[in-house]
């Protein structure tokens, strides 16, 4: 796919946007903290920020709700989830069409620009350029995943059976539909900053300048969690991973078929009320501007 082009693909799988905002998760309230004093953000009165890929705003709330009362762009290509974002309101944001090759923002505007769920799909030189553009000088690039347990990349540990059959399941259904499309549980968005020279900005400016534009090694932290979900709450989840999406007729049923049996096995952890014990984990990772 180009760079400057949302995939069809993806368009296709986050058409339905109402329902991606209700069954995905928010993000733990010390993983955002984390990633904000990383940002060098947290406490900073007014600071303008870029939440890019902003979806249906998961992450563009949790900034909006903060005391720093921030100034916001919110960057999303996609309609459907744009006008779920919309339709929130949230104070001091401005909800705006982009791409993470084309942000409708002036040079040097912002202190921290965010990738919330969504770098992986535009790890590429070009966004980083662009990225690198309309960050101030040091300004902070801050990215953010949730992944289950069954969305994660295979290095990751699995808590549970049932999580890693799932898994397993999911890179089947890639390999079987021949989706080559980028996503997080491929683990492959670094390789972007890790094509450049390893820099900081004080590195670069005792060698007299570096082609470089993001300084390495990356800054990186895990924070875990868990979630209790009853089955259907589960599914519903599940199907909003964009694979699952798009989904329908028979391949839908098959799916369904393979869900219910990893959850079939009475190993599965339940509380009182029968919802399903969900692990997973929150992956923050950030790096600063080189001027």
């Amino acid at each position: 796919m180009a760079a400057s082009q949302l995939s069809e693909r993806a368009a296709s799988g986050f058409a339905k946007a109402a329902l991606y905002d209700q069954h995905r998760p928010s993000y733990p309230s010390d993983a955002v903290q984390a990633l904000l004093e990383a940002a060098g953000v947290s406490g900073v009165d007014a600071a303008s920020l870029i939440d890019l890929a902003a979806g249906t705003g998961k992450f563009t709330e949790l900034l909006a709700a903060r005391d720093e009362h921030y100034n916001i762009i919110a960057v999303e290509p996609h309609k459907e989830m744009r006008e779920q974002l919309e339709r929130k309101k949230l104070d001091k944001v401005t909800v705006v069409e982009g791409l993470s090759t084309a942000i409708p923002a002036g040079s040097e505007c912002a202190d921290a620009v965010f990738a919330a769920q969504a770098f992986h799909w535009f790890a590429n030189a070009e966004s980083l350029e662009e990225i690198h553009r309309v960050l101030k000088p040091v300004g902070v690039l801050g990215l953010i995943w949730n992944a289950e347990d069954y969305n994660t990349p295979l290095s990751y540990p699995t808590s549970s059976v049932w999580a890693t059959k799932l898994r397993d399941y999911a890179f089947y259904l890639e390999e079987a539909s021949d989706d080559r499309e980028p996503r997080f549980r491929n683990d492959q968005w670094r390789k972007v900053f890790e094509s450049q020279v390893s820099s900081t900005p004080i590195t670069a400016a005792l060698a007299g300048g570096t082609n470089s534009l993001f300084s390495l090694p990356l800054g990186e932290e895990i924070v875990k969690w868990q979630d209790w979900l009853d089955q259907e709450a589960l599914w519903n989840r599940l199907r909003t991973l964009s694979h699952f999406a798009v989904l329908e007729g028979r391949r839908l049923e098959v799916s369904r078929e393979v869900f219910d049996e990893a959850l079939s096995d009475p190993n599965v952890a339940r509380d009182a009320e029968g919802r399903i014990k969900v692990d997973g984990v929150t992956v923050l990772a950030w790096t600063t501007k080189i001027p």
